[in-house]
Parts: structure tokens; C-alpha cells; sequence
């Protein structure tokens, strides 16, 4: 087994120093955060809106077709 230096920390010990590095990088890279601007979020809602929409009613149209196959095919 291999003898650690004794300027590691390891084990229990080493746990505070560890969440105190982990919340200094947190706020490191909160600060890189670069928020839109609302008329990005707007037109970004749109285009979202728009494309749900659309598959709503791709969905819609299949669904009725199947319906009509399925409908046809049991002669009811």
C-alpha cells in the first residue's frame, strides 16, 4: 500500500475544504452565465409555440387517419 504525503488531505477532514472549492467554482461559472434578452426569449417562445403547434396537428391528422383504417378494417 502506497504512504500518502502528509500534506493531503484525505478522508473526513478534507470534506469542508472540498465543499468550500466546489462552491467558489459554482460562483465562477454562475458569473459566465449570459441571460437573453426579451425579445430573444419572445421570439425563442414563438418559435416553440409554433413548432408545438405544428406537430399537435401532424399528430392530429395521423391519428384521425389511423382511426379511420382501424375503423374500416373492423367494418363498424
Amino acid at each position: 500500500m502506497a504512504n500518502k504525503p502528509k500534506d493531503e488531505k484525505s478522508g473526513v477532514s478534507a470534506i469542508p475544504s472540498r465543499v468550500s472549492k466546489f462552491v467558489r467554482d459554482q460562483k465562477s461559472e454562475i458569473k459566465k452565465i449570459v441571460w437573453p434578452g426579451k425579445k430573444q426569449v419572445v421570439n425563442n417562445t414563438a418559435v416553440v409555440i409554433g413548432f408545438v403547434l405544428v406537430a399537435a396537428v401532424v399528430v392530429g391528422v395521423f391519428d384521425a387517419a389511423l382511426a379511420a383504417v382501424v375503423s374500416l378494417l373492423l367494418g363498424s
